[in-house]
């Protein structure tokens, strides 16, 4: 079953999105399971500055998403996992962040269904999703993207844990990847 989702249009970040992305993710439900709160502008301003690089260098990156108006709500898209002692380091993470007035509409779904094709164009063969064990939303996102659970992990130095879904960009059906 098909279910109709809204327009979305992924860009390159700009300079100018990472202040939009600071601004929308200083809403605390936004940071719920990301630490509570946003990071200073001049993380999302290197940030932003490291998505061009990877766009350049791999195909692919965290996107800046666009709704129908052309408005800023966050991002999606993908990139190596960085942690290196925790969640599957080295390989390729999709992920959204979205700002609260666009939750419950599509978007992340759309956006990250976009981002599946534009990743598997690039030649990555699989991704992984990492979600906050509480996070109903992302992991309801990662369904129906067909994404499958497969691993528990402890956040280190906190008392959160989450999950590792999966899915092999060769498996993707026509429902999944439309």
């Amino acid at each position: 079953m098909s279910t109709l989702l809204p327009a979305v249009r992924l860009r390159v970040p700009t300079d100018e999105d990472a202040v939009a992305w600071h601004r929308i993710f200083a809403d605390p439900e936004v940071m719920e399971f990301h630490g509570g709160r946003a990071a200073e502008l001049s993380y999302y301003e290197e940030l932003t500055a490291r998505q061009r690089r990877h766009d350049a260098e791999r195909g692919f990156c965290l996107w800046t998403v666009l709704d129908e108006d052309g408005a800023v709500i966050g991002f999606t898209g993908a990139q190596p996992w960085p942690e290196q002692g925790f969640g599957p380091y080295g390989e390729i993470e999709i992920g959204w962040r979205l700002a609260r007035r666009a939750w419950g509409r599509g978007y992340a779904t759309a956006a990250a269904r976009t981002t599946l094709e534009r990743v598997r164009a690039a030649g990555v063969p699989d991704v992984v999703a990492m979600v906050d064990h509480r996070n109903e939303r992302s992991i309801a996102v990662t369904r129906r993207l067909g994404m499958r659970q497969a691993e528990r992990y402890a956040v280190p130095d906190t008392d959160r844990w989450g999950h590792t879904f999966r899915l092999e960009l060769g498996a993707l059906g026509a429902d999944t990847a439309a």
